[in-house]
């Protein structure tokens, strides 16, 4: 019995371990310091965090599955690389959920729906203002999860975390971020004007149209060319054979 509790002990411990690098993974994806293509060492890795090689596989198997990282043999594990096909898909996702959260909150609509909204805004104008990337980057998460909770639908919130995942942040952040950032905050607070002021019976399609503009300005204007017919992707190096 002690012998069959404490393997149990030792599970619970080790399935510990294995979240703490998933979160490590996903929070270093979120900061920018994991970049798409980036290999993953497992052995340095679980040198940094302090666990076994073990650990670490099991953390990337998750990984794998939830779509931020791929494994391909004699390679090893990378950052999950993206295609425009793929992004392209994701915010019209994104449009017609986020439209979806929007008129079931002003369905409703309270005061302090508007003032969480206006607050969020508060800080990316603070960020904006000094140009710093970082904060803006945050507040502009805090803002679209602000609406996302403020619809009151559970599962569009756990869906739309799901479509907007860690390494989809991370792109859209790689990629506006070559615009200004006094342009982006605009763009922001006209986003607001719609989704406080459109007309209830219109907001949903205002808000897919406002993403579908938000892609072509964003993607198709400052992403290197592309060419679907050749399959590749367009971020981060050229994987090399060792």
């Amino acid at each position: 019995m002690a012998l069959s509790q404490s393997r149990l002990a030792n599970e619970i411990r080790e399935v510990s371990a294995s979240q703490k690098v998933e979160t490590y993974i996903k929070q270093a994806i979120y900061d920018g310091h994991l970049q798409p293509r980036e290999r993953i060492i497992e052995s340095g890795l679980a040198d940094r965090l302090g666990v076994s090689r073990g650990t670490v596989r099991e953390a990337l198997l998750r990984l794998e599955r939830d779509g931020l990282v791929v494994t391909t043999s004699r390679r090893g594990t990378f950052i999950r690389d993206i295609s425009p096909q793929e992004i392209r898909v994701i915010f019209s996702m994104r449009g017609k959920l986020e439209g979806l959260c929007v008129s079931y909150m002003r369905e409703a609509m309270r005061p302090k729906t508007e003032a969480a909204l206006q607050e969020a805004i508060r800080k990316m104008k603070s960020a904006a203002a000094r140009h710093n990337e970082e904060q803006f980057f945050y507040a502009d998460m805090e803002l679209h999860h602000a609406i996302w909770k403020l619809s009151g639908q559970p599962q569009l919130f756990r869906t739309l975390n799901l479509v907007m995942n860690p390494f989809i942040f991370l792109i859209a952040r790689v990629y506006s971020s070559r615009l200004p950032i006094a342009d982006r905050f605009e763009n922001h607070c006209g986003y607001i004007d719609t989704v406080l002021k459109a007309p209830l019976g219109r907001v949903e399609r205002e808000v897919e149209r406002y993403f579908d503009k938000l892609y072509r300005r964003v993607f198709r204007r400052v992403m290197p060319a592309f060419h679907p017919s050749d399959g590749h992707s367009w971020l981060g190096p050229t994987f090399v054979d060792d």
